[in-house]
């Protein structure tokens, strides 16, 4: 199944606008050895974007040895909140880490979710400023990435005064990009994509638009994978998994980017081959990524129509030149039927990230392990260093160490389903 011919229903050309600012024109942020903590309030605590992201990264490059650790907490402001003083919180639960990347998003509960007030935004701006200055100073060399926080939803609900939330929230947004001009920090824009995304919805379906972001303030999984998309871009993330480009008549391999392909042969009208890929494709169009929420939910399918994330950033495109024009091909991966094309579709190329294949099912099985360390470290954090931080030290200490050394064992787990593996590979005609 794919998702290809979903946006075709509407025939909207689907385009988000890019997040801004990089880390190096043509060069992915992250690099060897970079240890990760995306620090926020409630949208952060949610674990959708910062997941989305982290599996993309793992599946993407799973030769890279980094770290993620998701530190957002519900109600935070740039003072901090139920999870202490901001200072408290960046000592306990960043610097700790010794991140050598940040990311902060921050503003939905500091605007207050009324128009615009000076005195409140003057806060915020001092708030803001005293996190990145306290985190260069007690972490020397970090890389920080501001995002301009996520959108609320003023496009499928009457704005609650003039002008709307949204619109105080972008004069916020706007110093967030002021300030990684000024402080030489990276930038990335989660408001404009989705509130883009939802107004092509909107026109397409108000009502599903709506579930993107249902309270308005903490989207939904459809409305996560967006900014995940977003953030991603903003640090210069590879749209291709692997391009491999075969000719069937003259059996012989035309082209192969970030893949191998070898046993290339030809049984009467059957083309069958060896391909390692040497990453893994985004799992979005399995049909368990969402869970409940998969690609066939109207709210999902109606993202993905309203954005470009195949193109942008799941490209895994299969080209077959020198078949038979009259006939129709069904292509087989590991013995299991992945869908049937016709040969202009296998002459323009098949973006097998848009099928349930097995290298989707693998990389699935990563954001499985993403999850499970993520809730475990989340846990450890919440209900055993926080909840006993009375407690006697030697017993919590013990506690975290062995949930940290569990959490290990889950991220080693991760790491070694991302690896690739070699599929076998057969084309031939569709059975009459």
């Amino acid at each position: 199944m794919k998702l290809r011919h979903l946006a075709a229903i509407v025939g909207i050309a689907a385009l988000v606008a890019p997040a801004v600012a990089r880390g190096g024109e043509g060069s992915f942020y992250l690099k060897d050895g970079d240890r990760v903590v995306f620090y926020g309030d409630s949208i952060t605590d949610q674990l959708l974007y910062t997941t989305y992201t982290e599996t993309f990264v793992v599946t993407r490059f799973p030769r890279l040895n980094l770290t993620f650790t998701h530190s957002g907490w519900g109600g935070d402001r740039v003072g901090g909140g139920a999870g202490g003083s901001i200072d408290r919180r960046l000592a306990r639960d960043v610097v700790a880490y010794r991140p050598t990347v940040v990311t902060i998003m921050l503003g939905m509960n500091d605007a207050s979710y009324r128009p615009f007030q000076q005195d409140v935004f003057d806060r915020y701006a001092s708030g803001y400023r005293h996190i990145v200055d306290e985190l260069k100073s007690d972490l020397p060399g970090v890389r920080l990435t501001l995002i301009r926080p996520s959108p609320y939803d003023d496009v499928t609900r009457e704005p609650k005064f003039e002008g709307g939330y949204n619109a105080v929230l972008l004069r916020y947004a706007d110093f967030v990009s002021e300030l990684a001009k000024s402080s030489h920090c990276a930038v990335a824009d989660l408001n404009a994509p989705l509130v883009e995304a939802t107004k092509k919805a909107a026109a397409i379906d108000k009502e599903k638009a709506t579930a993107f972001n249902p309270d308005r303030v903490h989207p939904s999984p459809a409305g996560q994978l967006i900014m995940a998309q977003s953030l991603l871009r903003a640090w210069n993330a590879p749209s291709l998994v692997s391009a491999v480009s075969l000719d069937a008549k003259g059996v012989r391999i035309i082209s192969a980017d970030n893949a191998e392909v070898t046993n290339l042969a030809r049984s009467g009208d059957a083309l069958t081959w060896t391909q390692l890929d040497k990453a893994l494709p985004f799992p979005i169009s399995h049909k368990s990524f969402f869970e409940n929420l998969d690609f066939k939910d109207p709210t999902v399918a109606l993202a993905v129509k309203t954005s470009d994330f195949f193109s942008a950033l799941d490209r895994q495109p299969l080209k077959v030149d020198g078949l038979d024009a009259a006939a129709e091909y069904t292509l087989s991966i590991d013995g299991t039927p992945v869908g049937t094309f016709s040969t202009y579709d296998l002459g323009s190329g098949v973006n097998l990230a848009e099928y349930n294949t097995p290298m989707t099912e693998q990389a699935l099985a990563v954001h499985h392990k993403t999850i499970d360390h993520t809730q475990m470290h989340k846990y450890r954090w919440r209900e055993i260093q926080m909840r006993f931080q009375d407690a006697p030290a030697e017993y919590v200490r013990s506690a975290v160490e062995g949930l940290d050394g569990l959490e290990r064992t889950l991220v080693a787990e991760q790491h070694a389903l991302a690896q690739p593996r070699p599929h076998k590979f057969e084309l031939k005609p569709k059975a009459k």
